[in-house]
């Protein structure tokens, strides 16, 4: 494609919306990415963009031009992470994603298989963001709730994770316990920050205690934790937190459907690769001391 060089300008430019911003980022000088555009528009015969003070905004023509390179950057990034993944040894880069709660066990798993395999460098992002195996922005993804869905996809079952309804000693002191389900409604709780959280205990809560009641609200699970350890209110942790924290009184028994089921997901042509088979052999045997 002669004009591809000109393409790709014209993608920053709409992506970042500034002339300078776009030479920034593909390393080039600014009136290179004026020349781009200009070379680009008189060849199409179109406007791409709309100049003014604050920069380029991308015209009817230059949206449909961006969904095409768009499309066409995304390949790039897919082809470029499977490349990556293709390796016949554990080397090079192993991109793992999951919830930030598994965090305390699954980090010193990854430090124990790159101490086993000295190159390869451990990127282990955490968060709620949906990384998209199919570009080859992860190699192996942990993912909770129900089974994921998307197309070439390897799914296995990992583990099922144990939650529980937890006060802390400074709360009770204050508050006291519940006495039972109905007393709940007399109590106040530690929750997400969203009423739509798709989590099964919180859904189990907001049936059973009005909205009011949930006074300490966050989007983080470890501050969701910090915030009942430091008697916020009731809350629900996990076996591991649990365990870690003795301090905690449980205020009525775990209920099984709390609990949600843990996947191991994989992208169906790196799933075979030598370094994913190598990752996932290891975390399975691993996984088998897990208290979650």
């Amino acid at each position: 494609m002669d004009n591809w060089d000109e393409i790709r300008t014209a993608y920053q430019v709409a992506q970042i919306g500034t002339v300078s911003g776009a030479a920034d980022a593909l390393g080039v000088h600014h009136a290179t990415v004026i020349r781009h555009i200009d070379a680009l528009e008189e060849r199409l015969g179109v406007k791409l963009f709309q100049r003014h003070a604050r920069g380029y905004t991308a015209t009817e023509a230059g949206q449909d031009l961006m969904q095409v390179a768009t499309a066409t950057d995304d390949q790039f990034a897919q082809l470029e992470g499977r490349i990556r993944g293709h390796g016949e040894g554990v080397s090079g880069d192993l991109v793992v994603t999951s919830l930030v709660m598994l965090s305390p066990v699954l980090t010193p798993v990854l430090a124990r298989f790159r101490q086993e395999n000295p190159d390869l460098t451990v990127r282990f992002l955490t968060g709620d963001r949906l990384f998209r195996l199919e570009y080859g922005e992860a190699h192996v993804a942990i993912r909770a709730g129900k089974a994921p869905d998307q197309p070439d996809n390897v799914v296995q079952p990992f583990l099922a994770q144990t939650v529980h309804l937890v006060a802390a000693p400074s709360y009770i002191e204050r508050n006291g316990l519940p006495s039972d389900e109905a007393d709940l409604r007399n109590h106040w709780f530690v929750g997400n920050d969203s009423i739509e959280s798709r989590a099964p205990f919180y859904k189990w809560l907001a049936a059973k205690v009005p909205q009011n009641n949930v006074v300490f609200r966050t989007t983080d699970i470890r501050t969701t934790i910090d915030a009942v350890l430091a008697g916020a209110g009731i809350g629900f942790v996990t076996s591991l937190e649990l365990k870690a924290h003795p301090e905690l009184v449980e205020v009525i028994p775990s209920k099984p459907d709390w609990s949600g089921q843990l996947w191991l997901v994989t992208h169906v042509d790196l799933h075979r690769t030598t370094k994913v088979q190598a990752f996932l052999s290891f975390l399975k045997e691993e996984a088998k001391s897990w208290e979650i």
